[in-house]
């Protein structure tokens, strides 16, 4: 679609944002930017509001739960930085929503682009939120996210650990000893004060 046409759906689409009451009548009209026809600006807008409208009405977009999280499997890297943002976000606000896609969700970890590993975590902090059951059998693999190549994957990692352990502080005791040495030997300022407020949280959650 042309250029024109971007400006006035982007337009609507932030006109939608603003007015959260009428979300929920709203959502098929924005699931329908999804379809091909639209620019990839259009799809990475409408992936995001779907997201943040999962988080508000997660009934009403169970059925579009599917097409989101296939955008995980996109050449550009920005609708996957944005599927796995909103699967996050469903997520948040009901679990079985995304159980389904949680193996995929999974491999977004390893993914070339900084932006969307960085999501990854964002998402799986959002879920782990309201259900940090679904990842006790894998915070290794965001204790070895914070040696990630990229600072802003690396400064998010932490948090995980800081999620998890205010909920499920025991699941976070086996790695308090590894997190203590990065809160006081990281390069990375941010990184060693993520760090060091994980251990805080999941020391207080244990007492």
């Amino acid at each position: 679609m042309s250029k024109m046409n971007d400006k006035g759906i982007l337009k609507e689409l932030r006109e939608i944002t603003k007015n959260r009451k009428s979300w929920k009548s709203h959502i098929d009209d924005v699931a329908s930017k999804l379809d091909n026809t639209y620019s990839d600006t259009v799809k990475a807008k409408a992936l995001w509001l779907l997201g943040e409208m999962g988080l508000k009405n997660p009934e009403e977009i169970e059925k579009y739960v599917e097409d989101i999280a296939g955008y995980m499997d996109d050449g550009n890297p920005k609708l996957r930085e944005r599927s796995t943002n909103a699967i996050g976000r469903i997520g948040r606000a009901d679990k079985n929503l995304i159980i389904p896609q949680l193996d995929k969700l999974m491999t977004m970890k390893d993914d070339e682009s900084e932006n969307v590993r960085h999501a990854f975590i964002w998402a799986c902090e959002n879920i782990a939120t309201s259900a940090p059951e679904l990842f006790l059998e894998n915070l290794e693999i965001f204790l070895e996210m914070i040696s990630d190549s990229s600072d802003k994957v690396r400064i998010e990692a932490p948090e995980m650990f800081r999620v998890i352990g205010k909920q499920k502080p025991e699941y976070v005791k086996p790695y308090l000893e590894k997190l203590e040495w990065i809160s006081q030997n990281d390069e990375n300022t941010v990184v060693r004060i993520h760090s060091e407020g994980a251990i805080r949280i999941t020391k207080k959650a244990l007492k």
